[in-house]
């Protein structure tokens, strides 16, 4: 069996496949482990995914959505002339996934697991449900992210998380920040306290260099740098998309060196940036994140040093300043990894079992405790729409994780069919008969002997 495990990100899609063996290896995109989210429709009507979307973007920015994960709540996208369903936007990033892994697999994948961000409520994971079934996936698995993002501690790194103990996911990725306490339980963990904020995330960092590149070339290039930032034609659109994948990239650069150029199309100019500058510039949100995390902590009433530990997950978590921020307000240093924007999917298919399929129904507490760790949905779905040449669709289903059953205590399990009580058992009465009759043999020698 072949489980396929799918990260749809902000920015970038993320997905592994497990083999029957346990083995797991990542799915590659143009030879990459990570596929671009943008998608870009094409005049002849069809959908361009990852690399050849952004690729398309500079001919006609208008047929192009970057971040389609973004605009979830939106109903729908223009691209171009033509407006599309956003489940059907998602669908076609998805299919791409699942070509892949039918490629890679032989056959297409038995069971399926998708991650979500825990604080997202039964619309938004409807929607991808449904973008999941239009893409011609299997029932999708739902596996809150901070919950994957735990179980690839315990099962890849074989971190010491003993039932009863807690941990903190800081998940920051291209468009979204969430703060999660998980602890584990006998069968699994069970989210805590959950904190997020909407508005930060790596596409903020880079608006936020945009910003600072302004204060300099926008006075000195006041209408070059007016086009940049409010295109009025196709050729405008192509130099902002072209300043946008410059600045990103500068930004990653940042990570790992002490400065990085960023090329001004339009103006001609090389704008060179230094890591401290971009830490000035990303502190402010930063700080928020670090607050969002310590809220999260203190709403499961913990301290920071009850933690197994602070994990970051996310592409963006990689900002050094990150840690330093977390160290210095929490008093706790973070644990980082090579590849922060892998871990979640790992986790989601490396999990000893996953939530149960979308197709059976699911009650959501009211009030109080901690929340389950399920994709939980119920209710009626708005219908959505085939994407172009799309899989045949399933139908409509809600979402569950089925529960496993608490074990009784070996006292209360019940005898095994057709056994007897204990007290009526042949073995325990004859026992008791043999200790009888020993003690009317001592008791009758005892008294000959003092009688003597």
């Amino acid at each position: 069996m072949h489980v396929l495990g799918i990260d749809f990100g902000t920015s970038n899609t993320v997905a592994v496949l497990r083999s029957a063996d346990g083995r797991v290896r990542p799915l590659l995109f143009d030879g990459a482990p990570i596929l671009p989210s943008a998608v870009y429709y094409n005049s002849d009507g069809r959908m361009l995914v990852g690399r050849d979307a952004e690729r398309n973007a500079r001919m006609d920015p208008a047929r192009f959505e970057p971040n389609p994960k973004r605009r979830i709540d939106d109903g729908s996208l223009f691209l171009g002339t033509s407006e599309i369903p956003v489940p059907q936007v998602f669908a076609y990033v998805l299919q791409q996934v699942a070509l892949e892994a039918q490629r890679q697999a032989g056959q297409m994948p038995s069971q399926v697991r998708l991650t979500h961000p825990a604080r997202w409520g039964e619309r938004r994971r409807s929607i991808l449900v449904d973008s999941a079934r239009l893409a011609g996936l299997p029932a999708p698995q739902l596996i809150p992210e901070p919950v994957a993002a735990a179980s690839y501690f315990t099962s890849v790194l074989g971190t010491a998380v003993p039932p009863g103990r807690s941990l903190a996911i800081y998940d920051l990725g291209g468009g979204t920040f969430d703060a999660t306490v998980v602890r584990r339980t006998q069968t699994g963990f069970e989210v805590l306290a959950e904190e997020g904020i909407g508005d930060i995330g790596g596409l903020d960092f880079d608006h936020g260099i945009v910003e600072h590149l302004g204060k300099t070339y926008g006075a000195s290039h006041p209408a070059d740098w007016q086009r940049l930032l409010n295109p009025a034609d196709d050729r405008d659109r192509r130099y902002r998309r072209m300043l946008y994948e410059d600045v990103r990239g500068a930004k990653e650069t940042l990570s790992r060196t002490a400065s990085a150029d960023i090329h001004l199309p339009a103006l001609e100019v090389d704008a060179h940036l230094t890591r401290a500058e971009f830490e000035e510039i990303a502190r402010p949100p930063l700080e928020r994140t670090v607050d969002c995390l310590q809220r999260a902590i203190s709403s499961a009433r913990m301290n920071p040093a009850d933690l197994v530990g602070i994990f970051l997950v996310g592409g963006s978590s990689r900002i050094p300043a990150i840690s330093q921020l977390i160290h210095s307000k929490l008093g706790v240093p973070p644990q980082t990894f090579e590849q922060p924007e892998t871990v979640v999917v790992e986790g989601a298919v490396r999990a000893a079992s996953g939530p149960a399929p979308a197709d059976q129904p699911q009650t959501r507490p009211t009030s109080g405790g901690p929340v389950s760790p399920s994709g939980m949905m119920s209710g009626p779905r708005p219908p959505v729409q085939a994407p172009v040449q799309a899989p045949q669709m399933l139908p409509p289903q809600t979402s569950y994780q089925q529960q496993a059953p608490v074990p009784q205590p070996a006292y209360q399990q019940a005898a095994p069919a057709g056994r007897r009580p204990l007290h009526q058992e042949p073995a325990v009465l004859v026992t008791g008969a043999a200790v009888v009759i020993l003690l009317v043999v001592f008791f009758v020698l005892l008294s000959t002997i003092l009688n003597g």
